[in-house]
């Protein structure tokens, strides 16, 4: 265990040697910098116990480790990865893509790209409809000059709000941000009650140093995220969500921010992950820690939220199953009531949505929960279409494949699992991890159409990099010629399954409190059954290494690096092979 660095300035430092590398077929990643964020002292209005009762019951403050939103002015796309829908009729709409060989093959009039993350998406009308277009309530007012960008308000080193404790800016701010590369990586940064604005592109003495420090009093940020829709070389929106149920809209460049759901008006629970809607101005969505989903609107004021309808699931007990039960629309998008926050409001577990993430069409929302449930809802329709269970305990991380045709989830059960959304099922189980699974992320600049690179990090301290192609997945022995052909068509019947063979499935996990068959309810609605490991075909990592002396909280892939950051602070910076970096994402 590293020593914690208490309320000083940030450190750096270059270790060398065989620990600090990481060797991979296509050649060696080594550690370029290990920057160690300082952790600020409790502020004094906050209780401390020195010596806490590992055995009390008392409710403590909920945490996530560090966690990094990244930012490039002029980032390249990965290579491989042009997207191309698949108009034809799917069940529950659900899309396949295709991956084109490269950037000079001619692409479709309905495909574009938004900074090289999200692909726009196509329906029979040549694209695919934003969330709550239909709903005149929620589009912007045109002026004179038609929709102009917002900035937040009031300026954050001048504000005498209780709400922040002190704010930091660097003395030279504004000459570090004029002489930033473009090609340069911004990085926002979470630890404890501050939150730190870096340049990770800097010179070694300034890479340490923030460019904005914030302290907050009580509120811990446990989550942001960064708009790539309305980000530029002089603007970016970034959202965060807190342990006290604040979010923050804050605009580094200008240093100004304003507050939503202010003193838990709309929700007192915390907000454990947070994102923008893709290819929205304005909305974004909100995971409170009470298994409700909440669109906002950044330009709304807020107001006491009362749900539309009564709430069904608050007469399910906290072990209940969720089947047969639908997303349970509190308030929807359709709603005339917009003239505050919340946007829509969705209760979709009595348990706290650990993660979620919108597919790259930006059609579907994976959510992944505490009671180990993998749910994909049609958030445009606000409908959930499958309940995947975990092989045990809760999920705590999820994402997806850079052409939406696979989902990653990472929990307790110290697995990775890869699911097919087209075919909607389990493909693999990736064993290899020894504790929970904190993170896991798609490597774009080394996945292709054929082969996929992803990783993962966890209590372990561990980081796994996987190379997964689905041909050569080895399938369980136990498993007949017959039933190697083809898993998913001989899986007993949605309505089949027998009471002794759920009650055996559920030895396999915790909490799994599956009813006696997978159902099939009439929205569509398919709840799957825990999948036995001799039926599930094992994905083994290509390296493993233990990269940190704490457990390790993020990991994220950059076209010239792989970022990883610990619960204690240390932001490592791992460089390419330098083949890797010049052939851009060299197939694997």
């Amino acid at each position: 265990m590293t020593t914690i660095a208490l309320d000083t300035s940030n450190t750096i430092g270059h270790p060398s040697g065989p620990e600090y590398q990481l060797a991979v077929g296509e050649g060696i990643y080594i550690l370029q910098d290990d920057l160690h964020l300082a952790t600020p002292l409790p502020h004094p209005s906050e209780h401390t116990n020195a010596n806490p009762n590992p055995l009390s019951t008392a409710p403590v403050r909920p945490t996530t480790g560090v966690r990094i939103s990244l930012s490039r002015t002029n980032p390249r796309k990965p290579p491989h990865l042009y997207k191309i829908a698949n108009l034809g009729s799917t069940r529950s709409n659900l899309a396949t893509f295709s991956i084109k060989e490269s950037e000079k093959e001619s692409r479709s009039s309905h495909e574009t790209s938004n900074d090289g993350q999200h692909a726009h998406f196509a329906n029979t009308a040549g694209r695919t409809p934003v969330f709550g277009e239909d709903n005149a309530l929620l589009t912007p007012a045109l002026g004179k000059d038609g929709v102009k960008r917002k900035k937040p308000k009031t300026n954050i080193v001048k504000s005498n709000s209780s709400f922040i404790s002190r704010v930091m800016p660097h003395e030279a701010m504004t000459k570090r941000i004029h002489e930033h590369n473009p090609d340069g990586l911004f990085a926002f940064a979470n630890i404890n009650r501050a939150f730190q604005w870096l340049d990770l592109s800097s010179n070694n003495e300034s890479k340490a140093q923030h460019i904005i420090k914030i302290l907050f009093t009580k509120a811990h940020m446990l989550c942001h995220d960064i708009n790539l829709f309305t980000k530029g070389p002089s603007h970016l929106d970034i959202i965060m969500g807190a342990s006290t149920a604040d979010i923050m809209w804050f605009e580094p460049f200008s240093q100004k921010y304003a507050r939503i759901n202010k003193n838990a008006v709309i929700n007192p629970s915390p907000i454990y992950q947070i994102r923008w809607l893709p290819g929205s101005e304005n909305l974004f969505l909100a995971a409170h820690m009470d298994g409700t989903l909440i669109v906002y609107d950044k330009e709304r004021d807020d107001a006491a939220f009362v749900p539309e309808e009564t709430n069904p699931l608050a007469s399910f007990s906290k072990g209940s199953s969720p089947a047969h039960r639908p997303l349970h629309v509190n308030k929807s998008l359709n709603s005339r009531n917009q003239k505050s926050n919340p946007v829509a409001s969705w209760k979709i577990s009595n348990h706290r949505i650990n993660d979620f993430a919108f597919s790259p069409d930006c059609r579907h929302l994976a959510v992944v929960t505490e009671d180990g449930y993998l749910q994909i809802i049609d958030y445009l329709n606000e409908q959930l279409t499958d309940i995947y269970p975990s092989y045990y305990g809760g999920f705590i991380c999820v994402c997806w494949s850079p052409d939406g045709k696979y989902i990653l989830t990472g929990g307790q059960d110290d697995l990775v699992s890869i699911w097919s959304l087209s075919e909607r099922r389990l493909v693999a189980r990736c064993p290899g991890h020894h504790s929970w699974v904190s993170c896991v992320a798609f490597d774009p600049w080394r996945c292709d159409e054929r082969n996929y690179r992803f990783g993962s990090v966890g209590e372990d301290r561990r980081l796994l990099l996987w190379d997964f192609n689905v041909g050569m997945l080895h399938r369980p022995k136990a498993l007949s010629v017959r039933q190697r052909a083809s898993i998913s068509s001989h899986a007993p019947p949605p309505l089949a399954r027998t009471r002794a063979e759920s009650q055996a499935t559920m030895r396999f996990r915790s909490n799994s409190n599956l009813t006696a068959a997978e159902s099939v309810d009439g929205e569509g609605l398919l709840e799957h059954p825990v999948e036995s490991r001799t039926r599930t075909a094992e994905l083994p990592p290509v390296m493993s290494k233990i990269i940190d002396e704490d457990p390790v909280s993020w990991l994220g892939f950059e076209e010239d690096c792989v970022v990883t950051a610990c619960a204690n602070g240390h932001v490592r910076l791992w460089k390419r092979p330098q083949e890797a970096v010049i052939s851009s994402g060299l197939n694997v």
